[in-house]
């Protein structure tokens, strides 16, 4: 019987996954108090003003946090940036597959890199609706006066229309996100093995052949650190060797051997027997 074991590979380091989580609580207030605020049935709702201030808190955090990752991983964000709108044969060809993929079906997809064809189209939907919104959401907040009433329902339909775009991308981002085993890669950095086999995996045979004993370790273990990049990844760097279990078994059979070949010394020899 083939032993199965759990293996795992570093996908977004902790500050990565911090401004991430940040983004998304700020889209997700921006979401539920933009409803409060614009929807009859949930107006009551917005009495007091606390959702206006809700809603303008969600705002800061959504402006910031590309800011952040901007700052604490430059290179990170400007190589996200550069492979979002890079497309070649295999993610033309996923695009040509791609119902299937929203069913779950990707054995017949082609092999992808460290963002999949359907993650780079995300993303450009995601960055180009993110600056209409803001952009818009910043003129109501602060020159909605100066507007007059065709500028402002002109503003007021163009942040709409993006929110909503956005609403769809986020809905299809949990989705996949569920369908394909992948929140580990945001709660701790690292998917499974399977899943980058499955989705990326171009990018972790990189990462084999970059570092081929660190790319992957056994979720009992403590985790080897394999970077987003695989150019990032230094080959001189040392890497802890894995514990092979199997051995166990075969030393503690030598240690007893040992044991038996030094109790005979220490017992007292048997009295010789009298010739009758």
């Amino acid at each position: 019987m083939a032993v199965q074991t759990s293996r795992k590979v570093l996908r977004y380091l902790p500050a990565q996954r911090w401004v991430h989580w940040m983004g998304a609580t700020g889209f997700i207030l921006l979401l539920v108090t933009g409803l409060v605020l614009e929807w009859p049935p949930l107006s009551p709702l917005a009495a007091g003003g606390g959702s206006r201030l809700l809603h303008r808190v969600g705002a800061v955090m959504y402006i910031l946090w590309p800011i952040l990752y901007a700052i604490l991983h430059p290179k990170e964000l400007v190589q996200v940036i550069q492979e979002s709108l890079t497309y070649g044969r295999d993610e033309w060809e996923w695009f040509k597959r791609m119902p299937g993929y929203f069913l779950g079906r990707v054995g017949q997809m082609p092999a992808q890199g460290r963002i999949n064809a359907g993650q780079k189209l995300h993303h450009l939907g995601i960055g180009v609706m993110s600056i209409f919104v803001v952009a818009t959401g910043l003129v109501l907040w602060l020159g909605k006066g100066q507007l007059g009433a065709n500028g402002l329902a002109i503003t007021a339909m163009i942040h709409d229309i993006s929110m909503l775009t956005l609403t769809v991308l986020f809905v299809g981002h949990v989705y996949f996100t569920f369908l394909y085993g992948a929140l580990s890669g945001m709660l701790n950095g690292y998917v499974p093995e399977s899943y980058a086999r499955l989705e990326h995996s171009k990018w972790l045979a990189a990462l084999e052949r970059a570092t081929p004993s660190s790319t992957v370790s056994h979720a009992s273990e403590q985790p080897v650190v394999a970077t987003v990049a695989p150019a990032a990844v230094p080959e001189s760097k040392p890497i802890a060797a894995s514990v092979d279990v199997s051995a166990r078994p075969a030393a503690q059979s030598e240690l007893s051997a040992a044991v038996e070949q030094v109790e005979p010394a220490k017992r007292p020899a048997a009295p010789a027997q009298k010739a009758k």
